[in-house]
């Protein structure tokens, strides 16, 4: 006790001081450093974009200037090549008003364009822009353009106002003869720089006397007469444009001149003053100077422009009315004109606002963390006894079996830490047995009872990997294999170990019954074929657990890898845990019998298949055995094609079960398709029909006989006629009763001489749509009744023999089996004519594809079964026999690459099977040979696997069947070498 108070308190006390004092002064130091470097960062980066911006705009204002000009110029000369230059009287200079209106409103800087003539005359043509304009000239409403005129005539000059709408009509003249005494274009310095100049000439801006407003002239010579064409720009735009460039609400922007007048600037009607005039002699109207502007920034701009005028730009920091102003004065060169200077105060306050708001924001954080932190580190550590008090809580808890919280402690210190993880440990290892052994008395799915008891263990252990091996006669069969954290691995393919070779570890567990742990030797890996452990960090360590039933019967091992060897506590819980397990895989037992029965099951239906009907006789239970054979020897080959052909026990489960349920869809065929062993049988053969219409016309014959001998006909011709007319219908219904046989090809003259039969014509007097079914009489309805009696065809097609194909008959072109079958049109086709002129055999278009339709079924049922994993490929298996190699068979018109090994193996047995079987009413079975010689044509067409067939010959499985399944008298001899396939040299 003595020692546990001094280390109580270096754990808590020290460390709670500590962290007080350093938390605080990291806080600081890195608040006062965030600070100072965050504003010194952010006022340097919005200085220098301050300059990019105002240089921009400078370069702008520039461009903005020019855009006026230029077009204004472009005007101008258009005026001075036309003929107004050279006009000598009012009405000639009056029929150019419209050209002049249109080069105004081309150009919307232009307030005015007129012409100065030699003589002294001038024509002066002025736009109004606005009322206040309108107002300043007296001008009527509607005004819209002004023509100021003057006329040097023999006696007094002669000037004139006319006051013009849109139109150019003249809504007033005045008479301003004060106008034309008062103003000689010549005397204006535009007039004579113009004059004396071969280019146009530009006046620097300057206040106009009649609008008061800032522009500039441009000016140039006439090129017919000593005229001089002159344009008014005005500049008031540039008022708004640098309005819109302000970098902050109070930034001021000024455009002026060298001699410091300010031509633009927001506050329009600060640009122009009144100056006083000599004595008795009113004020005049000026532009205002930089230091009389009536704003104190740009007042104290006015020194740095005669320092702008010699280096062109100039900027400086001052204090201005007890605020910081950032100063820039940028020259702004025009061509043809002095340069004009951009003048840009920004208050520092706005400019910096960003920074000293970060600044402002980083020392309020800082202080406010620092007032925080010291509460909740003292909050801290008076959690520090919390930890404690839970775990005594859960402590509690545990001793009465109540495992509902399982929130984990969390603590500062390392004991309490530690002490939460352990008691945490063991309060899910009590939990997780519970509920194993909850799970295990309740839980009837074996499938999800094997995942379940090895995860659990695996957790238990803290293992990276684990096996569940099932015992089965003399080996054990590796059942689940799982990771560390319980997931499925699908990593190799294990195979079952002989408990007879076991390996060291594996074998001691299973002698003595006991779990044990020890190092995974060499022989471990060899004998479990666990030799890729990768991708689990290659564990050294094993634990075999064997699981025995309460008759100490072994049902199978749980095999754990770890890194490290497992503790004693472990293996305590793993080894209790062993005996659950145990008791429920006796369960083993009961899922062998489900097998048994499903197995039973499987044979029930191919025999019922079988059974079904004599033309099929023991096929499905024979095709099986032969495929099987050729798998085994395709298993035993250890050179060619085949050489790494293997198929393990649940593999050869799902070749014995697709097998066994090739044809399994004939239980949706009708019997009488299949057995259909004449042109005309349906469910009975309809040549007993056609026998009796022969039968009618005989008697018909031997009627109109008998009754021309009455009426007088000599009785000896008339009975050889009546001989011969007999003995040709029998000859016909021989020839009818043959081909119904359907044993010989039908030619194309036997065709034509069914036709003919076919049209001789019976006399019916019954009606034949009473006494029939609701089917046939909706098939009867499709033609018209007509009156009896009627002389119908002794052989037809009628419409009621059409039987049409039902939506739920039909093949979708896209559907999810991939069946690409052509479906004839109609389901069936029962015309007698039709079906008597088959080519081959006895089965119609329809029917063959009904009679096909069966591995459709088998297909379709097949894959509608929930197949476990390892039988998932039955359905392809049992589905691909009547396919081949050249992808020209049926239903999914396969090839070689696209079918299985097993699938072409039960293909080869297929055909094998029913070319031999001698228990077929239909035809007689094909020898040895005869059968071998035809299915080497079929693979010579690629009907059949090359490979494949020369194995089924070389492997003699096709002499071992004939053995088991044929009569000795079908077994002859062959010589296979002539049908196998040449080895490449």
């Amino acid at each position: 006790m003595s020692r546990s108070k001094p280390f109580k308190h270096r754990r808590r006390f020290p460390l709670h001081i500590h962290i007080t004092t350093l938390f605080l002064a990291v806080i600081l130091l890195v608040g006062g450093i965030i600070a100072g470097v965050g504003f010194k960062l952010s006022r340097d980066m919005l200085e220098t974009t301050a300059i990019d911006l105002i240089d921009r705009i400078g370069r702008e204002t520039s461009n903005e200037l020019a855009a006026l000009i230029e077009p204004a110029e472009l005007a101008m000369n258009l005026v001075r090549h036309d003929t107004l230059s050279g006009a000598d009287n009012f009405a000639t200079r009056s029929e150019r008003l419209p050209f002049l209106k249109e080069a105004l409103l081309g150009v919307s800087a232009l307030s005015s364009i007129y012409t100065g003539y030699a003589n002294g005359d001038f024509f002066f043509l002025r736009q109004v822009h606005d009322e206040a304009e309108r107002l300043a000239f007296n001008a009527p409403e509607g005004t819209r353009y002004i023509l100021q005129a003057i006329e040097q005539g023999a006696g007094q000059p002669v000037g004139r106002y006319i006051f013009m709408n849109r139109a150019l009509q003249p809504l007033r003249t005045d008479d301003r003869p004060d106008y034309a005494a008062g103003y000689d274009p010549r005397k204006r310095g535009w007039y004579d720089d113009a004059i004396s100049s071969s280019s146009s000439i530009k006046t620097p801006p300057y206040l106009f006397f009649s609008n008061r407003k800032v522009g500039m002239t441009l000016a140039a010579r006439g090129v017919q007469g000593d005229s001089v064409i002159g344009a008014d720009i005005l500049l008031e735009t540039l008022a708004s444009n640098l309005k819109q460039k302000k970098l902050t609400p109070g930034t001021e922007i000024a455009l002026v001149n060298a001699q410091g007048y300010v031509l633009a600037h927001e506050d329009v009607a600060r640009l122009v003053t009144m100056v006083p005039g000599a004595p008795g002699q009113d004020a005049k109207p000026s532009l205002a100077l930089l230091q009389d502007f009536g704003r104190p920034a740009l007042a104290a701009a006015a020194p740095l422009l005669l320092q702008s005028i010699g280096d062109g730009d100039a900027s400086t920091r001052m204090a201005v009315a007890d605020e910081d102003w950032q100063l820039k004065l940028s020259a702004l060169p025009l061509q043809g004109i002095a340069p004009l200077f951009l003048v840009v105060a920004i208050p520092e306050r706005e400019l910096l606002a960003t920074a000293l708001k970060l600044r402002s924001t980083s020392l309020t954080i800082t202080a406010l963390i620092i007032l925080l932190s010291v509460p909740l580190i003292w909050w801290l550590a008076r959690r520090i006894s919390g930890p404690l008090q839970r775990l005594n809580r859960q402590a509690e808890a545990i001793r009465r079996f109540d495992f509902s919280n399982t929130t984990e402690v969390h603590s500062l210190v390392s004991e309490v830490s530690e002490l939460s993880h352990t008691m945490a440990g063991m309060k899910r290892t009590i939990r997780r047995f519970l509920d194993i052994s909850a799970a295990v008395s309740e839980e009837q799915d074996f499938d999800r009872l094997l995942p379940m008891l090895l995860r659990e263990t695996l957790l238990a252990a803290e293992a990276e990997f684990g096996v569940l091996y099932l015992a089965d006669n003399d080996g054990l069969i590796p059942m689940v294999v799982l990771g560390a954290q319980g997931e499925d691995v699908a990593m190799m393919p294990l195979l079952p170990v002989s408990l007879l070779d076991a390996g060291p570890l594996l074998g001691q567990a299973l002698r003595s019954g006991h779990t044990v742990t020890g190092h995974l030797s060499a022989q471990d890996i060899e004998a479990t074929g666990l030799d890729d452990l990768a991708d689990f960090g290659n564990p050294q360590q094993a634990v075999a657990v064997p699981l025995r039933n309460h008759q100490q019967h072994l049902v199978g091992v749980i095999l754990l890898l770890r890194q490290h060897p497992l503790d004693g506590a472990q293996q305590s819980f793993i080894s209790t845990l062993a005996v659950t397990a145990a008791s429920s895989l006796e369960t083993r037992e009961l899922i062998k019998s489900q097998k048994e029965l499903f197995e039973a099951f499987i044979q029930l239906i191919a025999g019922a298949i079988d059974a079904k009907s004599p033309y099929t006789g023991g096929h499905c239970a024979r095709v099986p055995e032969l495929t099987k054979m050729l798998a085994r020897a395709a298993c035993a080959e250890t050179t060619g094609p085949f050489k790494d052909f293997q198929l393990n026990a649940e593999e050869w489960e799902a070749v014995h079960i697709g097998a066994w349920l090739h044809d399994c869809g004939k239980v949706t065929t009708p019997e009488y398709v299949v057995d259909k062993a004449t042109k005309l049988e349906t469910i009975y053969d309809r040549i007993h029909e056609v026998r009796t219409r022969f039968e009618v016309l005989k008697r018909d014959a031997e009627i109109a006989s008998l009754q021309d001998i009455a009426a007088g006909t000599d009785a000896t011709t008339r009975r050889a006629q009546l001989a011969e007319e007999l003995a040709q219908l029998d000859a016909d219904y021989a020839f009818v009763a043959s081909c119904n046989e359907g044993g010989e090809f039908m030619a194309p003259d036997k065709l034509a001489r069914l036709q003919a039969i076919a049209k001789r014509t019976w006399l019916r007097t019954l009606d034949d749509r009473i006494g029939i079914s609701n089917d046939e009489k909706e098939r009867k309805a499709r033609a018209d009744e007509v009156a009896l009696p009627v002389l119908e065809p002794l052989l037809a097609d009628k419409p009621e023999h059409a039987f049409e194909r039902r939506q739920q008959d039909r093949m979708p072109e896209k559907n999810a089996w991939g069946f690409s079958m052509k479906v004839p049109e109609l389901l069936y086709n029962k015309g007698e004519l039709y079906n008597l002129s088959v080519a081959r055999g006895t089965l119609s278009e329809e029917e063959r594809y009904k009679i096909n339709e069966h591995i459709v079924q088998t297909l379709v049922m097949l894959s509608a079964l929930p197949f476990p994993k390892h039988l998932r490929q039955v359905p392809e298996i049992a589905g691909g026999h009547h396919e081949k190699m050249d992808g020209t068979g049926y239903p999914r018109s396969l090839k070689k690459d696209d079918m299985s090994p097993v699938s072409r193996m039960m293909a080869i047995a297929d055909i094998f099977e029913a070319l031999t079987a001698m228990d077929r009413p239909y035809k007689k079975g094909k020898t040895l040979s005869e059968a071998i010689k035809i299915m080497a044509f079929m693979k010579k067409d690629q009907h059949l696997d090359p490979d494949l067939f020369d194995l089924f010959l070389r492997s003699g499985a096709y002499l071992d069947y004939a053995r088991r399944f044929m009569p000795p008298e079908q077994i002859d001899a062959v010589d296979v070498s002539q049908f196998l396939t040449p080895v490449a040299s």
